[in-house]
């Protein structure tokens, strides 16, 4: 029997985390150095590089992946840095990038606005075989705000538009326990991504914001992973500042995204690249990732449906308040 889309949203939502779990990542040789024929199509790697933090620490944490892929491969790579995720999907559906690591909810954007010209081909693998990760809504420990009902009224700062923690999986999480978002909160606005939305809550111009996290570990350390643990592990966070009111059932990770009109034996080489990543390179692999994955598994673009069809409902809901 075939769920209704509803019913398919909301058992997604609230879906174990043991059930997204996957066998163990398994080690791989890196790809032997030399300049590949698809270099003729694809003269130049252009990496794009999602919004959300500042613009010094991504290139800190790229800039030896990408000259690890020039390395390998003695083509050139170009970091874009987009100032938030849709500069990187509108990069997919201008053919001005070759491949980016996104959110789901950037992939579905790129998915739709390229006309399905990108694919998904790898994603991030936690220590306990989890694809997955969750978005939490937090407020300032002082707010004396201690659970979402108390959010009624009170304001909220979402990440990005295309984010699935930081917008599009809390208020699809928020209508399917019977809470319209539009009208629950008394202001809602964009903080810019999802760093900004951290400083916006701390410096009270926000009650409350959502953003991503492993789900796995210590809440109070800001889990194992997430935006709260790298802005704590930056020092621009005390953990014992914010408190945690809601938190999302499993999201999937967001995946490794290539055009899909790019040669196959240059998304073979990417793929063997990035599974080899880990273990050939766990430094730069640390510092892409920031946290406790343990490497890539396959993956596809029936696994990001559901955010499509987020994104259409989310549109849908746009143009009913229009």
């Amino acid at each position: 029997m075939t769920l209704p889309r509803r019913s398919l949203l909301a058992a997604f939502l609230l879906a174990p985390l043991a059930a997204r779990a996957q066998a163990p990542a398994q080690r791989h040789p890196m790809p032997e150095k030399g300049r590949r024929a698809w270099a003729a199509q694809v003269p130049q790697i252009r990496i794009g590089i999602l919004g959300g933090e500042n613009e010094a620490d991504r290139i800190g944490r790229y800039g030896a992946y990408g000259r690890l892929i020039e390395e390998t491969f003695d083509v050139p790579v170009r970091l874009f840095q987009a100032s938030d995720y849709s500069g990187v999907v509108q990069a997919f559906a201008g053919k001005h990038i070759e491949m980016a690591s996104m959110s789901p909810a950037a992939y579905a954007a790129a998915w739709a606005e390229s006309n399905g010209n990108v694919e998904p081909f790898l994603v991030t693998q936690e220590a306990d075989g989890s694809t997955s990760y969750v978005a939490v809504m937090f407020t300032r420990a002082d707010s004396g705000i201690t659970s979402l009902e108390q959010m009624r009224g009170r304001t909220i700062a979402w990440a990005d538009p295309n984010s699935a923690s930081g917008y599009l999986i809390p208020r699809a999480a928020l209508r399917t326990q019977g809470i319209n978002p539009d009208s629950f909160f008394g202001r809602s606005g964009f903080a810019g991504g999802h760093e900004q939305a951290i400083v916006a809550v701390l410096g009270r111009q926000y009650d409350a914001a959502v953003t991503w996290a492993s789900g796995i570990g210590d809440p109070a350390q800001g889990y194992t992973r997430g935006m709260l643990r790298a802005t704590a592990d930056k020092g621009l966070l005390n953990m014992g500042d914010i408190r945690l009111i809601w938190q999302s059932g499993p999201i999937q990770n967001g995946p490794l995204v290539v055009r899909k009109d790019t040669p196959a034996e240059f998304k073979a080489d990417m793929t063997a690249f990035h599974l080899a990543l880990p273990s050939a390179a766990p430094e730069i692999h640390r510092a892409v990732e920031r946290g406790t994955t343990i490497g890539w598994v396959p993956t596809k673009h029936e696994d990001y449906a559901l955010f499509v069809q987020m994104r259409q409902e989310e549109a849908q809901q746009r143009r009913r308040r229009n």
